[in-house]
């Protein structure tokens, strides 16, 4: 046994009115019968403002669905998702739309870019999906910070993979939202592109205030968080704070036994 990082019970923790995001005893089903799998098995946590998370656990630990579910890309089986107060399993398919266009942005593995989109379009497509201007100093701020000034009217065929993943944290983050959903952001990118990555991400919560979680098989990685939750067979089993790459290699050591 390497640390002893805090072993999380049922409740995991009290409700606070300073969390951006929580889920409430969620149950992810999928199939019936002889098929059924329980992907999530009665998870609660919470992402308080201003907060970096890293998710982590083994292949079919649930994280994606986790993540997912939280986004309001799939919907629960049964409990609760809330984004601030609005609970999303009070929301119609349009109105989720809204909600993730407004106040939740995503970075994914595959960049998700727009092929026929310059780089500038493609960060502005969500306001302009929404019908509002963009915000240009804010935009130049991020375009600045993420060194992709030059590439603007670059297609993403002419950008290098550490590029696009650039333009897409910065199309993430073009609405100011609330929360940022990063789904293995650095999992298709060189170790010197991922760093750059990984410490924009931290630069958003530290500098920006921003709330991200970030689901990542990459002790690395995780160690740019302000804390881990680790999943195992659907369920919430360790959380740990201040994470290092050797504490986190423990309790993934751990879980393995």
């Amino acid at each position: 046994m390497g640390s002893s990082p805090e072993v999380l019970g049922a409740g995991m923790r009290t409700a606070s009115a300073t969390a951006v995001a929580r889920m409430i005893d969620g149950v992810k089903v999928y199939g019936r019968g002889d098929t059924e799998v329980v992907a999530l098995a009665g998870v609660t946590a919470e992402f308080p403002s201003g907060q970096f998370t890293a998710i982590m656990g083994a292949s079919g630990s649930g994280k994606s669905t986790f993540l997912h579910c939280m986004a309001g890309l799939d919907r629960l089986t049964s409990g609760r998702v809330l984004v601030g107060d609005v609970d999303l399993g009070s929301l119609n398919d349009r109105q989720l739309t809204i909600l993730r266009r407004e106040r939740i942005g995503f970075v994914f593995q595959a960049f998700n870019l727009v092929p026929t989109l310059t780089a500038e379009e493609n960060i502005t497509l969500p306001l302009d999906l929404g019908g509002r201007r963009p915000e240009r100093a804010w935009l130049q701020s991020l375009v600045r910070v993420l060194r992709i000034e030059d590439r603007l009217g670059h297609r993403p065929s002419e950008l290098s993979g550490g590029q696009q993943q650039r333009v897409a944290a910065a199309r993430a983050m073009a609405t100011r939202p609330e929360l940022v959903f990063a789904d293995e952001p650095t999992g298709n990118l060189d170790s010197r592109s991922a760093t750059e990555i990984l410490g924009l991400l931290r630069a958003a919560v530290d500098d920006f205030g921003q709330t991200i979680v970030m689901v990542t098989h990459d002790p690395r990685a995780a160690s740019f968080a302000d804390r881990v939750l680790f999943l195992s067979d659907g369920r919430l089993v360790r959380e740990l704070p201040d994470p290092k790459v050797d504490t986190i290699l423990d309790v993934i050591r751990d879980l393995g036994d």
